[in-house]
């Protein structure tokens, strides 16, 4: 097979050699097929002469394909800029520990190098420049640059950060070739070879509720997606396990806890896999061993969901021991069902929407015929402009058309509207209130736009008088135009309008202290969620670290995009388009369809197919939360 060619010669440093221009060099770079088809009746054989032609990066194999890429070793005579674009090459190998990139180094920097440190993520790759000498040392630095877009830390997780990137690779002579002495920890990426090389996974970890631990069933029990990035090739089951018990990353560790002892790690020497029948035994080291039967049982519960959201296969069940191979515990998936992620989110048995005479309406299931709901907010005596319902489908909570004013009421037939639960002062319908939106645990959750006193409010029970949660992270001039709270109730999606106009999508992390009677809570540390975004129109939750968000990028059309609660773009399909979309819907149960409010009414998006109306005359979508 022949791979793509790149062609020219690096830069050498003034006065050294060049190879010879009549042996043009390409720097080789194995690539492997791992598996030959079945169907065919023999696999092809590879050819004995002949060379191996340097494969560019930005052409490489795909992420889920079956090609693995392998870097080649340092050839003889190549000057420091040739020897610092193979060490980068070879890093994008599918080497679990990059034996050939060590090749390119100095045995002292080959040592200490710890290429885990972080990983800086490139929109074109990296460009090694000219070598150069530097002032009063001996060998040649050569700088290599270009635009960064996020890190990726030691931890594992996600940041997006936009900025120049350059950095100095130094190198000296070592029995007479060039050798890279003196660089950054870490690896540098074009985007390209990062999607190819990595995928994003959730491990799992228990919702630190403070008070309202005690308003919902098992609410010590809830657990939270935590979006991190690994390897896709090398040892994945053994990766992501050793990457939970690592413990949560910096920005979610404040809201969450794991079950695992504090120094719990792998024992030595394991390479994990989910045997025949699904199952999935994991030795733990004397300080992992150390936990009773019903934290081992949190524990076992923790590694089977965070397992089960990247293997192909079910995992039946998972077994924890010591290092010795004594048994600790086992979870099995039926018994692990009580701690399933999203459980809070409810089962959505309809989808809701404000109807042409602004009454709160339903389908039910897939069904095309929707109906006014039971209930007050279902009669039209008050206009509704905006509605959320609980994720028990027991209550609504319906904003007026002016969005002066908030009703809660329940959903079944006969309920009384009673008075408005909050009120907004402003002059301007635009002041006004957001649509609302409920967590898991029961309580509602609203923003008042008043520019005189903006505030994001709960209503605990989704009754009780508002209170006031503070938002330390947004600036004078920012203010909250809408919100979308996740059924784990300690993370929430902010769509922020700028001072300049532009609006924006944070993510806010709930912290929740005190004591049932006098409850705190603080939404800390906001960060963007979708910052390659120039305006942002809806957003919704739509799986455990998944968002969709509706916006346009500067200068492109609007567009309909799954995002990760890290920022970075989700590799689910790309969404078919659909014309001025001014609202979205999704559920955290992915197996739900999305919803979209456009020029041609509600439009619904069945999996596998394209959009399709459902109703031309309604307006606000939602599922229950």
């Amino acid at each position: 097979m022949r791979a793509e060619h790149r062609h020219g010669h690096p830069s050498a440093p003034s006065g050294s050699r060049r190879p010879s221009a009549t042996r043009p060099r390409s720097r080789a770079v194995g690539v492997l097929l791992v598996v030959c088809a079945v169907l065919l009746s023999g696999c092809a054989s590879m050819p004995d002469e002949g060379k191996v032609d340097r494969v560019d990066s930005s052409h490489r194999a795909e992420p889920d394909s079956q090609v693995r890429v392998f870097g080649v070793s340092p050839q003889k005579g190549e000057e420091p800029q040739q020897i610092v674009r193979g060490f980068l090459e070879a890093t994008t190998s599918d080497e679990a520990t990059f034996t050939t990139a060590k090749e390119y180094l100095t045995k002292g920097l080959a040592r200490s190098w710890d290429p885990f440190a972080r990983t800086t993520v490139l929109s074109d790759g990296p460009s090694p420049g000219r070598a150069h000498r530097t002032a009063g040392e001996r060998g040649y630095t050569v700088e290599v640059s270009g635009s960064r877009m996020a890190v990726v830390d030691g931890k594992h997780a996600y940041s997006p950060d936009k900025g120049d990137y350059t950095k100095g690779f130094h190198l000296s002579k070592v029995k007479g070739e060039w050798r890279i002495d003196r660089m950054p920890s870490g690896l540098v990426l074009g985007e390209s070879d990062f999607q190819r090389i990595y995928r994003p996974i959730n491990t799992y970890y228990y919702a630190l509720l403070g008070p309202d631990s005690e308003s919902v069933a098992g609410g010590k029990d809830v657990l939270v997606a935590d979006s991190i990035y690994l390897r896709r090739r090398i040892d994945p089951v053994t990766e992501t396990v050793a990457a939970l018990l690592a413990g949560p990353t910096d920005w979610i560790d404040p809201v969450v806890t794991s079950s695992f002892p504090r120094g719990a790690k792998l024992a030595r020497g394991q390479h994990l896999s989910l045997d025949d029948s699904g199952a999935l035994s994991v030795h733990l080291n004397a300080r992992g061993a150390r936990a009773d039967r019903a934290q081992c049982s949190r524990m076992a519960a923790q590694v089977l969901h965070t397992v089960q959201g990247q293997a192909s296969a079910k995992v039946s069940k998972v077994e924890l021991a010591g290092p010795d191979g004594e048994g600790l515990c086992e979870q099995t998936r039926e018994q692990a069902e009580i701690y399933e992620p999203g459980r809070l989110n409810g089962r959505a048995a309809r989808q809701y929407f404000i109807d042409d005479k602004h009454r709160v309406a339903a389908f039910a299931g897939n069904s095309e015929k929707p109906k006014p709901v039971e209930g007050a907010l279902g009669q039209g005596k008050v206009e509704m402009g905006s509605v959320a319902v609980s994720r028990s489908e027991r209550e609504g909570a319906a904003v007026t058309r002016g969005r002066r004013s908030l009703y809660v009421a329940s959903l079944a037939q006969g309920s009384d509207l009673g008075e408005p639960v909050l009120t907004s002062k402003a002059k301007s319908e635009g002041d006004r209130l957001t649509a609302p939106s409920w967590d898991g645990l029961g309580d509602l959750w609203v923003a008042d736009r008043d520019p005189d006193s903006p505030r994001l409010l709960r209503l605990r029970g989704g009754t009780e008088t508002p209170e006031e949660v503070t938002v330390p992270g947004l600036r004078k001039g920012q203010r909250i135009e809408s919100l979308r709270i996740a059924s784990d109730g300690v993370r929430i999606a902010l769509r922020v309008q700028e001072p300049n106009g532009r609006r924006t999508l944070q993510l806010g992390r709930v912290e929740r202290s005190g004591t049932v009677e006098k409850p705190e809570v603080t939404v800390a540390e906001l960060r963007p969620v979708a910052p390659q975004m120039e305006d942002v129109v809806a957003a919704s939750w739509a799986g455990g670290s998944r968002l969709v968000v509706v916006g346009r990028e500067s200068g492109s059309v609007q567009q309909l995009q799954y995002m990760e609660t890290d920022g970075s773009v989700s590799n689910q399909p790309t969404l078919p388009g659909i014309n001025d979309v001014t609202g979205v819907a999704a559920s955290e149960d992915e197996d739900k369809p999305l919803l979209a409010d456009s020029e041609d009414g509600i439009v619904r998006l069945p999996p596998d197919a394209n959009w399709k109306t459902l109703t031309g005359s309604g307006s606000e979508p939602v599922y229950p939360g």
